[in-house]
């Protein structure tokens, strides 16, 4: 699954490049999510939406994405993550694990400390871990008790070798 992410595009652009992403990906097999936008996710066809603390409330997107949907929620603290538990989301993510550059102004690291504190409190419930996540350190994230983890820099650093990182990260 890929999460289409987007910060500097006006909204039409990012429509756009996600009517072609979706489109692309179907051909593929590989599912998108919409980071932030459920207006964009639903009107170019994704799979979902992955939300953040101060998107449009999960709840809301479930109704305009329907039941379907993939719904993903962000969160930076155990507190955040037993909320997120009670909403209407497919998973939750925990973050940052580790420092990041991805983001402006980053929450504070919480560390495989909470990785390890949401995946007790979530029991089965799906995790994913975000922030500072890379190919040396994605084992023990997954050790510590995500069930996935979401890179950005590792994977785009470096275009031409986009392909051989992701064969590689499947095997971890």
């Amino acid at each position: 699954m890929i999460q289409l992410r987007e910060n500097s595009s006006t909204a039409g652009e990012f429509y756009r490049a996600a009517v072609e992403t979706v489109d692309y990906a179907r051909r593929q097999g590989v599912r998108i999510i919409v980071n932030d936008r459920t207006d964009i996710a639903l009107a170019c066809g994704a799979d979902g939406a992955h939300l953040g603390q101060n998107d449009l409330a999960p709840e809301h997107a479930r109704a305009l994405l329907g039941s379907e949907a993939i719904i993903g929620f962000s969160t930076h603290s155990i507190d955040q993550a037993r909320d997120a538990l009670t909403m209407p989301v497919d998973y939750l993510a925990i973050g940052p694990i580790f420092a990041t550059s991805t983001k402006e102004n980053p929450d504070p690291v919480v560390g495989l400390e909470g990785v390890r504190a949401v995946r007790q409190l979530a029991g089965d419930f799906p995790i994913v871990a975000i922030g500072g996540i890379d190919r040396r350190n994605a084992a023990a994230v997954l050790g510590a008790g995500a069930d996935c983890v979401a890179m950005i820099s590792d994977i785009v650093s470096e275009p031409s070798t986009i392909t051989a990182r992701m064969q590689e990260l499947s095997q971890v």
